[in-house]
């Protein structure tokens, strides 16, 4: 992995963890200090997001965090559905390694009884790529880590995360102890409409939040 390549999966991270918000403009000055890098070695990196559409190159402007479109977020769940789903019903036989998820959900539930929303989101994040790293395929799961982090963007701009987190960390419960009895029929089940109930309630709140905007 090269230098641009380590420095593109840090701001990845940082964007699927809420540091960097949409629409926000991304200082050369301050990020290639902070990291230790050359500035053609931070614009390779941003060029690296820009083609994962998690930034946008303005002229004249710089480098700014994506606002997504509605469209954006619905094309999101499609590729969740595909490969989440796709990811389960590939499992092999049980019993799965399901400490990471394990760790995920416990961290949104604390998370939850500390009131701190961005960190139940976070946790969700986590949940969903420790899933997905189940298929034990590394092209896997750099394909989620960048929808993933996209979909953090659209976290960003609800304005009302405790409704929109709050009903997964049941669910996410659930597909564990799917998981972890073995049944993947049936988990697949419940992680389809698991998505399918997240995109129309996501893309919901997004829509009614963009057009206040």
């Amino acid at each position: 992995m090269s230098t641009a390549e380590r420095v593109a999966d840090i701001l990845r991270t940082r964007i699927a963890e809420g540091y960097f918000r949409p629409g926000e403009r991304l200082s050369e000055e301050t990020i290639g200090g902070a990291l230790g890098v050359s500035r053609n070695t931070l614009r390779e990196a941003f060029r690296l997001l820009t083609h994962e559409r998690l930034l946008v190159h303005e002229l004249n402007r710089g480098v700014f965090v994506r606002v997504l479109a509605v469209e954006d977020v619905e094309d999101i769940y499609r590729t969740r559905r595909l490969v989440e789903c796709a990811v389960v019903r590939g499992l092999g036989e049980p019993p799965y390694p399901l400490s990471g998820l394990e760790a995920a959900v416990s961290a949104g539930e604390q998370a939850a009884r500390d009131g701190i929303w961005t960190g139940v989101a976070t946790a969700n994040i986590h949940f969903h790529r420790e899933l997905v790293a189940l298929a034990r395929s590394a092209r896997t799961d750099e394909l989620m880590r960048g929808v993933l982090a996209e979909l953090r963007l659209a976290f960003h701009v609800v304005d009302e995360p405790r409704g929109l987190h709050q009903p997964y960390l049941v669910r996410n419960r659930e597909l564990l102890g799917s998981l972890g009895s073995g049944d993947r029929d049936g988990t697949e089940r419940l992680l389809a409409a698991y998505l399918d109930d997240s995109r129309e309630r996501l893309v919901e709140v997004y829509a009614r939040r963009v057009a206040r905007t």
